[in-house]
């Protein structure tokens, strides 16, 4: 499995932070502590063990250790690691999930970024 770069994570929430209200940003975030909205990102996600999300999740790559209820949007991979939680649908253009995750949801492969333009449409 291809290794996901955290090389451009400009954010970090703590163990002992906790964060109401949507959080918007260009870069990727790493989540140790809980997050009360909806994340969006060019960036990648990393929601390690302990951390928790409340709210929909739109970004380029995501691995999630901790816990998630929301809908996941990935432009790109969805890894969902063995000590994982989430609650919602997925939509990915690859997706992993480890023995002993927990998953409650749909998931959609055939998902495309929003400024993507269909084959047959004219500029």
């Amino acid at each position: 499995m291809d290794k996901l770069n955290f090389k451009n994570v400009h954010t970090m929430i703590g163990p002992d932070a906790k964060i109401n209200g949507p959080i918007n940003l260009e870069q990727g975030i790493i989540i140790y502590g809980q997050v009360n909205g909806h994340i969006s990102t060019r960036g990648s996600i990393r929601v390690a063990k302990g951390g928790f999300v409340r709210g929909n999740v739109k970004c380029s790559n995501i691995v999630l250790s901790g816990s998630v209820i929301g809908h996941v949007k990935s432009e790109g991979s969805v890894v969902l690691k063995k000590t994982s939680s989430l609650k919602g649908d997925i939509r990915y253009r690859k997706l992993h999930i480890e023995d002993g995750a927990q998953f409650e949801g749909q998931c959609d492969l055939a998902y495309e970024p929003e400024n993507a333009k269909a084959p047959n449409q004219a500029s």
